[in-house]
């Protein structure tokens, strides 16, 4: 059985095939059309579905669209028609709607909603000519079994049908869905109950994302960088937040409305100039975010009584946040979604459809333990774009010693291997690497990417030796945590040392990624240092890279040193 999920709705759309339970391919529409988030700056533009994703999805499978026996779409838009859920028209003019009408929270969501509605005859169009003989053969009105999925438990069931928990609780934070803005479930085998919700107006999501316009940067987008820059703040806002963000019992809280040009001074001009109070600000917001999601936390164990907590939602990003919940929190274990923004929720509506439709008495079919689902490109395809493009190359006889030799002598290197990452996060298939031995290697890096200065860089270290080099440092393959740097080890591992004593720590053993897991233990065995810096492969502006043709254009449109892309090697 196939089940296709679907995301659309808001941003980072993405595509997801699940067999009997188990992921067969997963990828974002960004890395194909190479427009960052998937959507151009449009609010209505949910009618664009990820054909690009979808079409690499069932190619991966060797079946067609037709073939799919479910399709879940991680929307549900009848939650927001009320009582036009039954009507196949949707009430659009809002000077003239009735009494019983929704109440609109954009004047686009009347439009975006006949999009979602729309949707199962879009896709059966094949709109795009690669995919329409994929599409051959759907009815007009598209496949016959669609469903929608509210999106929060598309989020919900990301994170907790990809554990490896037979029961958790889970909380989901985000900016919204078609109400919900937190919600929280009680996960059991192949089940999901509802035990919460928070609706509009109130969102810690759109909290973070107001104060991130106010900061001069891109809402829904660059919430991370609000979260770095937390760290060179003090909290002098704290008190003025908490009077305007009140947990008010049984998982509930009301955010009142913000006036923070009144509060704060002018809104920072995107690009301007960085003040004191801005970093005050970023600062000031981060410890309210975690200490009203620590209440949340806390009242969801007291009343589930479980022993593990699975989080999504664009909010379980903030890696600083995910930190304190693990270490400060009641539950024992804690995971995270690796792909936590709505990309990851085209995973979770597959996973919660197809757990509905054949449960399997408890048993977890598949957890996710990697994020490897993407494209992958044999040594053939690679080879045949470099001769293509005239460039000079050598095959490596052993890429990870070869790869290991070019870091040691501080070379930053473009790294292309495999099967690529599915979510945010690049963690060793399209990756920037580079030694942290060298204290200017941030800079360095932030200078290759065109970054702000004061954007951290992160670390990848063998699971095995994370301990002896982070404090209290666990297993943590997809970058979701924060870990302090040991004292006695900080000199040694200089760049990837956040000016807080953090970093955000990638672990890898050799099943999730073996090239990657030999070229640590290489770089380790010339170095004493088992550790690397890792960043995304991208430069400003665009996506992770994707394909040999993006690897091999990022590569001559920035600094870097040397590809290592397949066996091959491109220097300048």
């Amino acid at each position: 059985m196939y089940t296709l999920g679907i995301n659309a709705a808001f941003h980072d759309s993405a595509a997801c095939l699940v067999s009997n339970g188990s992921i067969i391919a997963a990828a974002e529409e960004e890395r194909f059309t190479r427009i960052k988030h998937a959507k151009r700056p449009i609010p209505f533009s949910t009618y664009e579905l990820p054909f690009h994703a979808i079409e690499f999805c069932v190619k991966q499978a060797g079946i067609k669209v037709t073939d799919v026996d479910h399709v879940a779409y991680s929307y549900d838009p009848y939650l927001v028609l009320g009582s036009h859920a039954g009507d196949p028209k949707i009430p659009i003019p809002l000077h003239s709607r009735g009494h019983d009408a929704p109440e609109w929270e954009s004047p686009w969501d009347p439009l975006a909603l006949s999009a979602i509605v729309n949707a199962p005859r879009h896709l059966a169009s094949g709109v795009p000519h690669h995919l329409q003989e994929r599409c051959s053969g759907l009815p007009q009105t598209g496949p016959d079994r669609w469903h929608y999925v509210p999106h929060h438990l598309a989020h919900a069931a990301s994170a907790f049908h990809a554990s490896p928990f037979r029961a958790a609780a889970v909380l989901t934070l985000d900016g919204r869905g078609e109400r919900a803005t937190t919600s929280y479930h009680i996960g059991k085998g192949q089940h999901l109950i509802e035990h919460g919700v928070v609706t509009m107006p109130h969102s810690l999501g759109l909290l973070y994302e107001q104060v991130t316009s106010y900061l001069g940067y891109l809402h829904s987008s660059d919430e991370y960088k609000v979260m770095a820059l937390a760290s060179f703040g003090k909290p002098e806002y704290v008190e003025t937040l908490r009077k305007r963000v009140r947990v008010v019992g049984k998982g509930s809280y009301v955010v009142d409305p913000l006036n923070l040009q009144e509060w704060f001074g002018p809104p920072r001009v995107r690009g301007g100039p960085l003040e004191q109070r801005h970093y005050n600000l970023a600062r000031s917001l981060q410890q309210v975010l975690e200490e009203t999601t620590l209440e949340l936390v806390g009242w969801l164990h007291e009343s589930t009584r479980e022993d593990a907590l699975c989080l999504a939602g664009g909010v379980a990003l903030n890696c600083v946040l995910n930190a304190r919940v693990r270490s400060r929190g009641p539950f024992k274990d804690v995971g995270v979604q690796p792909a936590a923004g709505d990309a990851g929720t085209a995973l979770g509506a597959a996973l919660w459809v197809d757990a509905q439709v054949k449960p399997t008495s408890g048993v977890r079919r598949s957890t996710m333990e990697h994020v490897f689902w993407g494209p992958a490109y044999a040594d053939d395809d690679i080879e045949a774009l470099l001769r293509r493009a005239k460039l000079s190359y050598c095959r490596m006889r052993n890429v990870p010693e070869e790869t290991a030799a070019l870091l040691e002598r501080d070379l930053i290197i473009g790294w292309f291997q495999g099967a690529m990452e599915f979510g945010p996060r690049a963690l060793g298939a399209r990756s920037i690497l580079a030694s942290p031995i060298n204290p200017s290697m941030q800079d360095r890096l932030n200078d290759i990417k065109d970054r702000e200065d004061f954007r951290p860089v992160a670390p990848v270290v063998l699971e095995e030796e994370a301990s002896d080099w982070f404090v209290d440092a666990r297993v943590s393959p997809f970058m979701l945590f924060v870990f302090d740097v040991k004292p006695d080890k900080a000199g040694r591992i200089p760049a990837v040392r956040h000016v807080d004593g953090t970093a955000r720590v990638q672990t890898i053993n050799r099943r999730q990624h073996a090239l990657y897991y030999d070229l640590l233990r290489a770089f380790k065995r010339r170095t004493g240092v088992p550790v690397l810096v890792n960043t995304s492969f991208n430069i400003r502006g665009e996506p992770i890279v994707c394909t040999p043709r993006d690897a091999v254009s990022a590569f001559y449109a920035s600094p870097l040193d040397a590809l290592v892309i397949g066996s091959f090697l491109v220097q300048k």
